[in-house]
């Protein structure tokens, strides 16, 4: 095949490549530059697609002995990942930046521009497997599952996937990974993973919300609708949270309160006790299918709500306007923008973005 290797400066896609270029396809290495002020170097594992991490994708590249391009997506990943978060969390959702980095930009944009170059395959260093099936090819989890990323993949869809290549999805383990790095020479074998948000470098989430966004004073209320607090920006606050809160009402158990809901229109935040955090259903009219659409709109699956959360046993009803996912127990901390990833065993379904979500804890319970 050609193969036009996405090369992020990283351990992953260098052994990735070299893999593809082992397998003797005729493979081009290309760096995407997502930010035209991008920092210069690297602060351990905060922080990507900086100057440093060029440069690393390129050695590797030499080292290799395969072309390197670096490819400006930096307009594109502005529209389609920054903006999209600023306007998730103006709208009161949490969004997944990865998740729509590669549905916008890694499997779309760039996968579009391979094709029209005459490539047949996008390579990446993602943790993932794929798998003829019976209805075509079908996204797997893995062979590792502490790195498995089949999460933020849910949102390929079959003509995507027909045109992918992931060349660690069946390696057991990320030491095996590096340990090959270092035999093959090359010098990001010890490189440390990228966490975080990619454009938020110095893991400062909230101050880059509050220059973003603004911040506005509101109330914060509990479930009935009474005042216990104050807040300087909803933005500012997610489904789950705990800490800094500043109520100046009490519980009237003494018990801690917790983020549950956050309104955007009015500009007010939910709390709550941790119980009222168990979520009986949710909902979302954004989804789509890795592979064949399922046969039935009513099947049993199961339902991962984080890249790094367990999945739970559940039953999903598809209509044409949504999917509708009923957990055989309640899912905790949901926040609406999060996405829903549906497996069946290893096999990912498909995913949606959640939109509403029911308290398995009525108001007054």
């Amino acid at each position: 095949m050609r193969v036009l290797a996405a090369m992020s400066g990283g351990v992953d896609s260098a052994v990735a490549a070299a893999r593809a270029v082992e397998a003797g396809h005729d493979v081009v290495g290309v760096h995407l530059a997502l930010s035209r002020a991008g920092g210069t170097l690297r602060t351990g594992s905060r922080g990507c697609c900086t100057i440093e991490d060029a440069l690393d994708a390129r050695r590797a590249a030499d080292l290799l002995g395969i072309p390197f391009y670096v490819w400006d997506f930096s307009e594109r990943f502005r529209d389609d990942v920054i903006d999209d978060f600023i306007a998730e969390y103006k709208a009161g959702r949490t969004p997944n930046p990865c998740l729509r980095c590669n549905e916008k930009i890694k499997f779309a944009a760039l996968l579009e521009r391979a094709i029209e170059l005459g490539f047949d395959a996008v390579c990446t260093g993602h943790y993932a497997t794929l798998v003829d099936g019976e209805g075509g090819l079908e996204l797997h989890r893995a062979s590792d599952a502490a790195k498995d990323q089949s999460y933020v993949l849910g949102v390929l869809n079959a003509e995507q996937l027909a045109h992918t290549y992931f060349p660690l999805g069946s390696t057991p383990s990320k030491a095996l990974v590096r340990a090959e790095a270092e035999q093959r020479g090359l010098s990001v074998a010890q490189k440390p993973d990228s966490h975080d948000i990619c454009f938020i470098p110095d893991g400062d989430t909230r101050g880059w919300l509050a220059e973003k966004v603004g911040a506005e004073q509101g109330e914060i209320i509990d479930r009935t609708g009474a005042v216990v607090g104050s807040h300087d920006g909803a933005h500012a606050f997610t489904v789950g949270q705990r800490r800094g809160l500043r109520l100046g009402v009490p519980a009237s158990d003494g018990k801690p309160r917790f983020v549950l809901e956050v309104r955007p229109v009015s500009n007010t935040v939910v709390v709550g006790p941790k119980e009222a955090l168990a979520i009986a259903e949710i909902s979302g009219e954004r989804f789509s299918w890795a592979g064949a659409a399922p046969a039935d709109d009513e099947f049993a699956c199961e339902v991962q709500i984080r890249a790094h959360a367990d999945p739970v046993p559940a039953r999903a009803f598809v209509s044409e306007e949504a999917v509708r996912v009923v957990p055989a127990s309640p899912l905790d901390g949901v926040a609406p923008g999060q996405s829903a990833v549906l497996y069946v065993g290893t096999r990912v379904l498909g995913q949606f973005t959640i939109d509403t979500t029911v308290s398995a804890v009525p108001v007054g319970a």
